[in-house]
């Protein structure tokens, strides 16, 4: 269950994941190929779904709506979805994803829960209420200050 993270050009991480089988597989379901574009004019393999308790969702890193590149080191490119079901499922016991994601801002405390939830709060909801109070004491001060 190693991986290693590097930084790809154009606003992309690239980061391989092992994950181990368990009896009820790899734990995600994929979207996309060449006859079932889940994005237009792009025919890369999607993941759709982190099943609960399933392979991936205990591993933790992999996430809905990454880009599956390559599974044990062959590539998807150009495949039908019914040939890159069957690479997943012929892929053995010890499975290498590479996969890719869009480097996202990160606003806030984020702890990955494999479940869709962020696990902390938005610095906007910390910073507007807080500038709000600063911008209101800044006002009632210098009212404060016109009247003596």
């Amino acid at each position: 269950m190693n991986g290693s993270v590097g930084s790809g050009c154009g606003g992309l991480s690239e980061e391989v994941i092992r994950l181990t089988r368990r009896p009820s597989g790899l734990g995600f379901n994929i979207v996309g190929g060449t006859d079932q574009q889940y994005i237009s004019n792009d025919s890369s393999i999607y993941v759709s779904r982190i099943k609960k308790d399933g392979a991936a969702y205990l591993d933790g890193r992999l996430r809905e709506g990454d880009k599956i590149v390559a599974v044990n080191g062959r590539g998807l490119k150009d495949l039908l979805h019914k040939d890159a079901v069957e690479m997943f499922r012929n892929a053995g016991s010890d499975v290498s994803l590479t996969v890719q994601r869009r480097l996202q801002p990160q606003n806030g405390p984020v702890g990955h829960r494999g479940d869709g939830e962020s696990g902390g709060l938005p610095l906007a909801a910390i910073l507007v209420p807080g500038l709000a109070l600063a911008a209101a004491a800044v006002w009632i001060s210098l009212r404060y200050r016109q009247r003596m």
